[in-house]
């Protein structure tokens, strides 16, 4: 779907919260004229200038030299579904998919493994403070043994942003009443991206 520019985010103050809070996204490179996707968690620095993740040794990304940089875009992905036309309230609408995505554009840069170990805590830190009261994991309860082998098998990477794209397709195109109409209809399939639309991001 090429977006209307009426969906395009330019503030970027809700789509830093979006990547702050999934903390997931897709990796896309181009190597050889082929499309290269990854998945993986990550963290975004507080600065918001590069985000810190890992990648298994074996992925075709990881296979640089400490240092390298390769252009890169990240995808993240936020609430989306299907909405029919029923649900506007209006006739000759037209079936349509809303959704909010973010493209990060940057560099892909391999770090010593030095930076392997830090990064891991601050990753689970992130992750288990999420699931408060849960008592919190650390790498402290792995044997040594286990922890040698889980870090053989990963390499550490930054992403150093340079642009943020943004597309919040909420209906924003739709008068008000049938928008609303959309969203509370959306409200027991997709309750996100509904109240998404119900409260549009300004």
């Amino acid at each position: 779907m090429h977006p209307n520019p009426s969906f395009r985010n330019t503030s970027g103050g809700h789509s830093w919260e979006l990547v702050s809070q999934t903390s997931f996204g897709t990796l896309v490179q181009s190597t050889s004229g082929l499309p290269v996707v990854s998945h993986a968690p990550f963290l975004l620095s507080t600065c918001r200038s590069y985000i810190e993740l890992h990648l298994v040794r074996s992925n075709p990304m990881a296979r640089v030299d400490v240092g390298e940089a390769v252009p890169t875009t990240l995808i993240v992905n936020g609430p989306d579904g299907y909405i029919s036309p029923d649900w506007y309230g209006i006739d000759d609408q037209v079936p349509t998919w809303n959704y909010v995505a973010v493209h990060l554009t940057g560099q892909l840069v391999r770090l010593a493994d030095d930076a392997l170990e830090p990064l891991l805590v601050r990753l689970s830190d992130q992750f288990e403070s999420k699931l408060h009261p849960k008592p919190t994991w650390t790498m402290e309860k792995m044997t040594d043994d286990v922890k040698t082998k889980m870090m053989r098998q990963i390499l550490p990477f930054k992403f150093e942003i340079s642009e943020l794209h943004s597309t919040w397709k909420l209906g924003q195109n739709k008068p008000e009443q049938a928008r609303l109409g959309a969203a509370k209809a959306l409200a027991d399939h997709v309750p996100e991206l509904a109240k998404l639309m119900k409260d549009l991001p300004q």
